[in-house]
């Protein structure tokens, strides 16, 4: 049997980049996706110097042109993808009442339509194929509400009924749809937020420690794997115990 495929989008760093190198090293074939194009070719390097394979795609969540195009590309090259995990996220926050259309337009369409146009791409290969995995990222803060996010917010929470829909929708097919909810994690999103902010977080976890992107990848390759073949529509969090 072919290799089974992967599909990260947003994998060019941070928990896409961990995620793509976990599920890699599990035997997985992976498809680097993202807008940054040199960042794809160094994740796509790391997965081939440790024995794996690898392609990146150009992808652009806001287009759905360019939806068509990456996965087409994808396909195309391999023939079919198994798994497609729905990382790429982006914040412009702001309190609600200030919040420019185009702010609240732009993290709907990448972190929502993006992640709904992306499943699309993959459920008739899926259906036929009658086995399937989509794993989408959501937030803890998509369960929990946050002050200063409102679109970020409504996208993850979003996010997380359309899995809950999805696994409706695909069972009978085989096709498991979960989310991964993570906390406060160490990546380039955080890395901009003062020490006094960090602080506070920190405050409200048990753990008492930020997460690692490793953390949340752990998650995503238990849920694709066989293993997790009873779960869907389940939500996991990977939050440190600051939202239970």
């Amino acid at each position: 049997m072919a290799n089974r495929v992967a599909l990260v989008t947003g994998s060019s760093r941070g928990i896409g980049r961990a995620t793509a190198l976990a599920l890699s090293r599990t035997g997985l074939d992976i498809v680097v996706a993202s807008p940054e194009i040199e960042n794809n070719e160094k994740v796509a390097a790391e997965i081939r110097a440790c024995g794996g394979t690898a392609m990146t795609v150009f992808l652009d969540l806001s287009s759905l042109d360019s939806i068509k195009e990456a996965f087409g590309k994808a396909i195309k090259e391999f023939g079919h993808i198994d798994v497609l995990v729905n990382n790429a996220g982006i914040t412009r926050d702001g309190l609600a009442v200030r919040m420019k259309p185009e702010d609240w337009n732009l993290v709907l369409q990448i972190n929502l339509n993006g992640a709904f146009f992306a499943a699309q791409q993959v459920l008739p290969g899926m259906m036929k194929e009658r086995w399937g995995r989509i794993v989408n990222i959501a937030s803890v803060v998509g369960q929990s509400g946050n002050p200063g996010q409102a679109n970020y917010v409504a996208s993850k929470a979003g996010l997380i009924g359309l899995t809950k829909t999805l696994a409706q929708e695909m069972g009978g097919r085989n096709i498991t749809v979960n989310a991964v909810a993570p906390g406060f994690i160490a990546t380039d999103m955080t890395s901009v937020l003062t020490q006094e902010q960090k602080d506070r977080m920190l405050a409200m976890v048990p753990l008492k420690r930020m997460g690692e992107p490793e953390d949340v990848a752990n998650a995503v390759k238990f849920l694709v794997s066989e293993e997790a073949g009873y779960i869907t529509g389940h939500v996991i969090n990977v939050n440190g115990g600051m939202y239970m």
